[in-house]
């Protein structure tokens, strides 16, 4: 199809109560950036059910416009409903380019909506920004293992389409409300919907493990030597209020479960603070976790590649510094 107007659109994924997921929000940043460079509009696009928290999350964060679809329909994601709601807003506006957080859902609609739309899709970016000489988004993603990163441009069919990894960008920053809302009707018959969820499963290991939205995170790598080699980690996870990560080596060898990953394979994420203990930074695991504020390395091998990127970096063995750098905040916080 052939674009009608200029403006990106971001989709801002739901959860269940109506409140937006994070990564929405993020491509918010990003996305009023693009759209400048388009000149068109940042727009919000709201899928679900009671989502006036979401929506408004959206308008003071920088979107232009939220264009709103609500009804009980969408309380639960979807795959048919979403799309057929997806498809029928882009038809009506036509957008030049629409972003799409690289979740679960987001991976599920995103090759939906392109295929409907006869458009293309670029999985997973890293990166964004518009192509100078030709005015199309440039879509940064790994390849070929994560040994190199791939810009990918979508010349000849629109919208271009993206899905974009969480934590990748930051929040904006809060804004006056000052976006026009403007809420569509569309309604998905139950017999146009055809998968139905029966029983959802938080966690298959039974704890709930948000990486993307958290602070602080301190992951072990290959170098705790084993599952109990984690105890440490957790140790100073439970002193600083932290997540606990891992290495795709690390959970390869089943020494934690995979909702712990960081890396290429598992969450990106972009903390206040990230500790690697004992991970020696193959590019794969830079790929995840590299947009940290602030990164303090933990490896007895001084030339292992994870210094390169670190802010501060300590020599030693990890069963050796850790539980004194825990002693240690628990003093400091006595």
């Amino acid at each position: 199809m052939e674009a009608k107007t200029k403006d990106l659109w971001v989709f801002v994924e739901t959860n269940e109560d109506g409140t937006a997921k994070n990564v929405g929000i993020e491509l918010l940043s990003p996305g009023k950036m693009m759209a400048g460079k388009q000149g068109g509009s940042l727009v919000a696009v709201v899928i679900g059910s009671g989502v006036d928290a979401a929506v408004n999350d959206a308008a003071t964060h920088g979107a232009d416009k939220v264009i709103v679809v609500d009804g009980p329909e969408y309380k639960q994601y979807s795959t048919d409903a979403y799309a057929i709601a997806l498809c029928t807003l882009v038809e009506k506006y036509g957008p030049t380019s629409m972003m799409i957080g690289a979740t679960n859902n987001g991976r599920d609609l995103g090759p939906r909506v392109s295929c409907r739309l006869n458009t293309g899709l670029t999985a997973d970016c890293t990166a964004l920004d518009i192509d100078e000489e030709s005015g199309n988004v440039a879509w940064t993603r790994p390849a070929f293992g994560g040994n190199l990163m791939a810009t990918i441009l979508c010349p000849d069919h629109r919208p271009q389409i993206g899905t974009v990894r969480p934590g990748v960008f930051k929040k904006g920053e809060v804004t006056a409300a000052n976006a026009e809302i403007v809420r569509e009707d569309i309604h998905v018959d139950a017999k146009d919907i055809r998968t139905q969820l029966l029983e959802l499963i938080q966690d298959v290991d039974g704890e709930k493990v948000d990486l993307e939205g958290a602070e602080i995170i301190v992951s072990g790598g290959r170098g705790v030597g084993g599952p109990e080699g984690f105890a440490p980690v957790k140790a100073l996870a439970e002193v600083l209020g932290a997540t606990v990560g891992a290495s795709r080596a690390a959970v390869d060898a089943g020494w934690i479960a995979h909702s712990h990953q960081v890396g290429q394979t598992g969450k990106t994420v972009g903390p206040k603070l990230y500790i690697a203990c004992g991970i020696s930074g193959a590019i794969q695991h830079l790929a995840g976790m590299s947009g940290s504020d602030c990164i303090v390395a933990i490896n007895k091998d001084p030339d292992a590649p994870i210094f390169d990127v670190a802010d501060y970096g300590v020599v030693g063995n990890l069963f050796e510094v850790l539980p004194v750098l825990t002693e240690e905040i628990k003093k400091a916080r006595a």
